[in-house]
């Protein structure tokens, strides 16, 4: 989740050419997104400002690896060399990339074509390391009538509680961001003990993590989020059930309890407002829809105090002294190849 701070005036860069210096991170993990994944590759490779190099890293799967190799010999594919996983997959793109700029692209996701060129127009601020992107949901097979506005971060997307303009923001989104790399040089990559890794596990937040310290290492500094750009982020159905919604809520709350671990509980200031004034507006606003005749309102309103409490439930096993007494492993830090 992202925290609202300020709003930021618009500082489109008038010569985008300046900021051409972008590489495209698209990490991958499984056959099963095949055909996502070339989307999202040509969807890089057609942006309005064009990224010098896209780099596919392939997390752990050389089946995958080969056949992306086979299929476009000029695509530059690279194996994940760190830790299985998102956090690794991104810190090995990040070591073997060669821009100045990076972004960060969802291997189920396909980028609107100013995608790149609305987030670089405000990397002209000093201030500014970081931009995150809308994220739009892409539903296959529909949207069910329960499923909650509020939610949709449980299937990657942006969620109501997120500003609807230009903000200064906690943390961006990891499936759409753009970053500098000399932030990564200064403060290190994406921790391992958060972040995805294959489909069984639900563990998050490795962005959330990672700008909180970006932004106490480098004092003054601010990410922005811009609903101008944006991506969009397939939902399958099978992200479209109670059962997923209780998981990933709970591998949430658990994400959260080793982001306050390192950061402190004041790295979540974001999840406080969202419980106590977005979450309750949801449910008002659900019970209400029934009696103007929408009774997915009913759902929705159920769906939220679901979540709410298996987020709570993670986020308090997550305290528990065998979790808290773990360290987590160190964060990914590499030396630019020469």
């Amino acid at each position: 989740m992202q925290d609202e701070l300020s709003p930021v005036q618009s500082c489109e860069c008038e010569n985008l050419s300046e900021l051409t210096d972008i590489t495209v991170i698209i990490c991958a993990y499984t056959e099963e997104r095949w055909d996502f994944t070339l989307e999202a590759i040509e969807s890089a490779r057609h942006q309005r400002l064009g990224p010098v190099e896209i780099l596919v890293v392939v997390d752990h799967n050389p089946k995958l690896e080969e056949r992306l190799r086979r299929h476009d010999p000029a695509l530059c594919v690279l194996k994940n060399s760190e830790q299985k996983g998102l956090a690794g997959g991104r810190n090995c793109g990040i070591a073997a990339s060669r821009s100045e700029f990076i972004a960060f692209l969802d291997d189920d996701a396909c980028a609107d074509p100013e995608w790149l060129s609305s987030m670089a127009g405000n990397m002209n601020r000093a201030e500014v390391i970081g931009v995150g992107s809308r994220v739009d949901p892409w539903w296959i097979g529909g949207r069910p009538a329960w499923f909650p506005d509020e939610f949709l971060w449980v299937v990657g997307c942006s969620y109501r509680g997120l500003p609807r303009s230009r903000q200064a923001v906690r943390n961006a989104l990891g499936g759409g961001m753009l970053i500098r790399r000399s932030v990564f040089e200064r403060v290190g990559g994406f921790n391992h003990s958060l972040g995805r890794s294959g489909a069984n596990s639900l563990l998050s937040c490795e962005e959330t993590e990672f700008c909180v310290r970006a932004q106490a290492m480098l004092p003054g500094t601010i990410f922005l989020y811009e609903p101008n750009a944006s991506i969009r982020h397939r939902v399958s159905a099978k992200r479209l059930t109670w059962a997923y919604l209780w998981r990933r809520c709970y591998a949430e709350g658990l994400s959260k309890a080793v982001v306050a671990r390192i950061v402190g509980r004041s790295g979540l200031s974001s999840e406080w407002r969202q419980t106590t004034m977005v979450l309750p507006t949801g449910i008002l606003h659900g019970l209400a829809a029934v009696l103007k005749g929408d009774i997915g309102g009913l759902g929705r309103s159920a769906a939220i105090i679901v979540g709410f409490a298996a987020a709570a439930i993670g986020f308090l096993r997550g305290q528990e002294p065998s979790l808290r007494s773990s360290a987590p492993p160190a964060i990914g830090i590499w030396t630019k190849p020469v």
